[in-house]
């Protein structure tokens, strides 16, 4: 694939003190070890030989992208809602609360991150393996009609790729209608503000989008920037902060998040200095994610066990203002479930989960147990402890993936 890196980024990348292990040069430059040796033998093989045509290396790549599970967490399969029994393309409803949509014109970034858990959405493009939609008159019906939605998040890709126009033209139908009166929040994913701050600085139509930002607000609902940032180093720019300045004048909240990324920030020194960075400059710490089981997880991911561990180091340091994040969180396929903790309970040794988001909302009050495994990256490789033979909500998780085959809708309309 072709990564596209701005000048900044190489800038940044290459002032970094010890390339090619820079943690920096590790976010945006893909490396060799994202593929299992033979997969990268297979790949550098057919680019070296002189008969391997465009169409036979694409073809390759795309065979070996098949096995990297490009849509997590049954996202195809259960999270695709219905609208007068139709599905409807380019959005999600896991929660009953919020609503994913992923507008056509922003299913690109401004750069790539080597993690990115949605690289299926910049691969085959055009081809059904993405999630895309320019509808959004649909997108009003669909909101105007689920009266327990409360968010609608526009995702990708990133959409502040998109012009402040084609921006304007989803949202603004969302904002004065009686029918979309319930809406309170509209969220915004970017890497923007790390990857290109000028584009709410010197971009032509950088007025343009910030006047949107405060268009929302002063419709009475909440504008949300959900910013990823997933170093220290991205927040040290003094073109990012003034960014933030500008986006928090128009009454926008900038809430933060990342995974947590082996060879990148596993490490609770950065963590702290991020989220007391990101606290003084006015930001929200808000997630910190588990690597998804997609992709080259197995090259970024950090087991469970030692994830709790280092957010525990980094949060015991923090003032309570910047004790607003959660995590380390995993977005799996019944919810985010979250590691809060380690323990020995008559006389077993436990990891403690509770889900922070569930598809069926009577979760969220439970705690569960998983038998203590030092290595486990991902729920599916935990077992419950105690003797138990199936989690909890297992069950129920299974009716909901079943009244969903049933064309009943997603798990999101199910409990709305």
């Amino acid at each position: 694939m072709v990564v596209a890196v701005d000048r900044r980024e190489a800038i940044e990348a290459e002032e970094g003190s010890n390339i090619p292990d820079d943690p920096y040069f590790k976010l945006v430059f893909p490396q060799p070890g994202m593929l299992t040796p033979t997969e990268l033998e297979r790949i550098t093989t057919a680019m070296r030989h002189p008969d391997t045509s465009r169409v036979g290396l694409r073809t390759l790549a795309e065979s070996i992208r098949a096995n990297l599970n490009p849509h997590p967490s049954n996202q195809k399969q259960e999270n695709v809602p219905l609208l007068d029994g139709v599905e409807v393309p380019g959005m999600q409803h896991k929660y009953r609360e919020t609503v994913l949509f992923f507008p056509t014109e922003g299913q690109f970034c401004h750069s790539f991150c080597t993690y990115c858990f949605r690289w299926a959405q910049f691969t085959s493009v055009g081809s059904g393996q993405q999630f895309q939609s320019k509808d959004a008159k649909t997108l009003q019906r669909y909101i105007a009609r689920h009266k327990s939605t409360k968010d609608v998040l526009f995702t990708g890709g990133d959409p502040m790729v998109m012009s402040a126009m084609l921006l304007r033209r989803y949202i603004a139908p969302l904002l004065h209608s009686p029918d979309t009166a319930h809406l309170q929040t509209i969220r915004i994913g970017t890497k923007s503000l790390a990857y290109w701050p000028y584009r709410y600085l010197t971009d032509p139509d950088a007025k343009d989008v910030l006047k949107l930002f405060e268009d929302v607000a002063k419709s009475g609902k909440h504008i949300a920037v959900q910013a990823h940032f997933s170093h220290p180093r991205e927040l040290e720019n003094p073109v990012v902060t003034e960014a933030i300045r500008v986006i928090r004048m128009t009454g926008a909240q900038i809430r933060c998040q990342s995974p947590l990324i082996r060879h990148v920030n596993e490490d609770p020194n950065v963590w702290n200095h991020m989220w007391e960075l990101q606290t003084r400059l006015g930001l929200v710490p808000y997630y910190m994610f588990i690597e998804r089981d997609t992709g080259a997880k197995s090259y970024f991911s950090v087991p469970l066990t030692s994830a709790f561990s280092l957010f525990s180091n980094a949060y015991s340091r923090l003032s309570g203002l910047a004790r607003t994040v959660r995590g380390p969180i995993m977005s799996a396929s019944p919810g985010k479930v979250a590691v809060i903790g380690t323990q020995t309970i008559h006389g077993e040794k436990v990891i403690i989960l509770k889900f922070t988001q569930s598809r069926d909302p009577a979760w969220l009050d439970r705690l569960f147990f998983a038998t203590w495994n030092e290595k486990a990256t991902w729920l599916n490789e935990l077992r419950p402890a105690f003797g138990e033979e199936k989690w909890f909500w297992e069950d129920g998780y299974r009716e909901i993936a079943e009244r969903g085959r049933a064309g009943e809708g997603s798990s999101g309309q199910l409990f709305g």
